[in-house]
């Protein structure tokens, strides 16, 4: 072991040029086909992962502005149907307000009209009552004029047996 320690020492201690250029040289091969095999394949990965992350981050953003942009819309919609709803009560109160003053003027125009027809028929009663009442006064002035000619009464009394009849016609009445 102290051999090799001592062959390693002494070849730690000697600087050989030949080795160190020959190193050098092999070194920068390396690094030019790394270069060439490895890192433009890496890089071209890398550079096309980047492309599709920025291509998604795009996608997200273009997404979350569609999003947005249907968000307004519906929210523009919602809008819209509340205001058409409120329309459509207010139409309809004001529908419901018109029937109910239509049926009021009906039913008022219906009683007038009831009214009218009541007071034509009191007319005619009243009418055909005076025409039975004239009737009733002439059988009775029939009537008293048979009594009449039968007693043979003075004028006086004759007055009081008409108004006698009379008074009797207007309480039958």
């Amino acid at each position: 072991m102290l051999t090799s320690g001592l062959v390693l020492g002494l070849s730690i201690s000697k600087f050989n040029g030949g080795d160190a250029l020959f190193q050098l040289i092999m070194f920068v091969i390396l690094l030019f086909l790394l270069k060439k095999y490895a890192f433009g394949p890496l890089m071209g990965i890398m550079t096309q992962r980047e492309e599709h992350v920025a291509s998604e981050i795009n996608a997200a953003e273009a997404s979350r502005l569609e999003a947005s942009k249907y968000l307004e819309e519906q929210r523009e919609l919602l809008k819209q149907s509340r205001v058409e709803a409120s329309k459509l009560i207010e139409n309809a109160k004001q529908q419901g307000e018109a029937q109910r003053e239509d049926i009021i003027i009906q039913a008022r125009t219906e009683a007038e009209r009831l009214k009218e027809s009541a007071k034509r028929e009191i007319v005619q009663e009243r009418e055909k009552a005076i025409v039975a009442l004239r009737e009733q006064v002439a059988s009775l002035s029939v009537l008293i004029a048979s009594k009449v000619i039968e007693k043979e009464l003075s004028e006086a009394d004759q007055e009081k047996l008409i108004n006698h009849y009379i008074q009797e016609a207007g309480e039958e009445r």
